[in-house]
């Protein structure tokens, strides 16, 4: 039975991490029209932390343990303050399109850090081939969205190369967050890890909102419906729904093939961003999607179509006896 569920399990965390995480660039620039970035993330973060924390509490679960706390706040500020926080103050000057394919990198940080793994990801020749095309895919995307001067941004060129390289780095710290997490997870629950995680995430995020000045001038009041549409989304589908799913799939799949959300999630912002603000996609963007999604088919192609020896085996007699009959068959009719 447990397998059955996780089957079943499976293929709906990666369709929750895919499309809900592609979606929420989205609501993050919404939401950064009327929260600056580390107050949007902290109010995102410590919401859905409470939430799935109370409900945990009210059921009875403990969560005295200093040592879990610690796991989990490693684990929250690197994941969720830099690996997110940083994305939302890079999407002040570059579009959500951009932010998303600039942290497209992870899949390759993670191959670079996750040490450990090495001698698995470099014997896969399908996982290295699917994510040399991933990156091949990944540079054409780049090049159609920055070239096209209907995403241009507004930002002047020192501060969009400065967001792209804050980007970068939220990428690293991600990945070192979601290792970490993996090598060293908390002894509670996986829902209670997370609301750990979401909380301390909060909390480092307001703290860094105060020591830039965000508070200064801000004003709830003032805060724009939209933004607070946006808000709601990051609460409840992208820091509950997608990061529950992304956590659980660290304990049960390879980090590197959790992380080529990396990758669907630009195709899922491109065309949730035309669909939704009317964002025009152009050729070179569509042929850069292509190949990404390409270069992913290939890299999970390892673990939802590997054969196991008995199935290939299984395979080779059902060949041999098909053969057998055929050639009876030509024999008799010849």
């Amino acid at each position: 039975m447990s397998n059955i569920k996780n089957n079943w399990l499976v293929p709906l965390a990666f369709t929750n991490i895919y499309v809900i995480w592609g979606i929420t660039f989205l609501a993050v620039s919404f939401g950064l029209t009327g929260f600056p970035p580390f107050i949007l993330s902290g109010l995102r973060f410590l919401a859905a932390g409470i939430m799935i924390f109370g409900y945990l509490r009210a059921k009875g679960e403990k969560a005295n343990s200093f040592v879990n706390w610690r796991k989990n706040a490693i684990t929250g500020i690197l994941v969720l303050t830099g690996g997110t926080g940083l994305v939302g103050w890079g999407e002040q000057y570059v579009s959500a399109s951009e932010a998303s394919i600039a942290i497209a990198t992870g899949p390759f940080w993670f191959i670079a850090i996750d040490k450990k793994n090495w001698r698995y990801y470099f014997s896969n020749k399908l996982i290295l081939v699917g994510l040399v095309i991933g990156f091949v895919g990944l540079i054409l995307f780049l090049n159609g969205s920055v070239s096209a001067p209907e995403n241009a941004h507004a930002a002047s060129g020192s501060l969009r190369i400065t967001a792209f390289i804050v980007l970068a780095l939220s990428s690293i710290s991600w990945v070192l967050g979601s290792l970490y997490s993996k090598n060293n997870p908390g002894g509670h629950s996986t829902f209670m890890n997370i609301a750990q995680q979401l909380i301390t995430a909060g909390v480092a995020s307001l703290i860094i909102a105060s020591f830039r000045n965000e508070w200064s001038g801000f004003s709830f009041a003032a805060v724009p419906l939209s933004a607070w549409f946006g808000l709601l989304f990051l609460i409840l589908f992208g820091s509950v729904i997608a990061y529950v799913s992304y956590i659980w799939l660290l304990s049960v799949k390879p980090a590197a093939l959790v992380s080529t959300h990396t990758y669907i999630n630009p195709i899922v912002t491109v065309i949730a961003g035309w669909i939704i603000v009317n964002e025009v996609i152009n050729s070179s963007q569509l042929l850069g999607l292509f190949v990404i999604l390409s270069g992913v088919l290939l890299t999970n192609a390892t673990k939802y179509l590997k054969l196991s020896n008995r199935s290939k085996v299984k395979i080779r007699r059902t060949m041999r006896s098909w053969n057998k009959i055929s050639k009876s068959y030509k024999h008799i009719t010849g």
